[in-house]
């Protein structure tokens, strides 16, 4: 259910397609990814070609995504370029799941693919930013992943402010 994504595959194009319009209906469903409405489709396709894909090509970032019957319905990423202090630590961004594809387990799954895939690459921490209080939040608890210090900062989709981080030794 849960694999690594190529961007150089048959279905590369059709691929970010569906990564925009998971990441659209994620943010217009109230997720806290660092995006604020109004917020289109469009701007998730950018997102995805100039900020997510070059990094999956330089290997700065992997992202992993789960597939029901062939759709992808989720997605995470682990950003591995850190400076040369922090190469026991990688950032988990944009854990996403289709509204459409909620409470099947695939957010689960991802972050604990998410996991496995930083211990591969030799990473002893992860880090992640959440809202406090935000849907995802209990997910996090459940998986052992820890509040760590307040950002006091982070921005939901209607551009109100609070506060969240979580550390996570692997």
């Amino acid at each position: 259910m849960i694999e690594e994504w190529g961007p150089d595959g048959p279905r590369a194009e059709h691929d970010l397609q569906e990564f925009s319009a998971v990441l659209h209906a994620a943010v217009h469903a109230g997720a806290s990814v660092s995006f604020v409405l109004p917020f289109s489709l469009d701007d998730s396709g950018t997102f995805w070609r100039t900020k997510v894909l070059p990094g999956v090509r330089d290997r700065s970032r992997i992202v992993l995504i789960a597939r029901i019957e062939d759709e992808i319905v989720g997605t995470v990423q682990l950003i591995l370029d850190t400076p040369a202090n922090q190469r026991h630590r990688a950032e988990v961004a944009k854990l996403l799941v289709h509204p459409k594809a909620r409470r099947r387990g695939v957010a689960r799954a991802l972050m604990q693919a998410v996991e496995n895939t930083a211990r591969k690459e030799g990473r002893t921490l992860i880090t992640l930013d959440t809202r406090t209080g935000d849907l995802a939040e209990p997910l996090y608890l459940s998986l052992g992943i820890r509040g760590g210090r307040n950002h006091p900062a982070i921005c939901d989709r209607s551009r109100r402010t609070k506060a969240g981080s979580h550390h996570h030794p692997l």
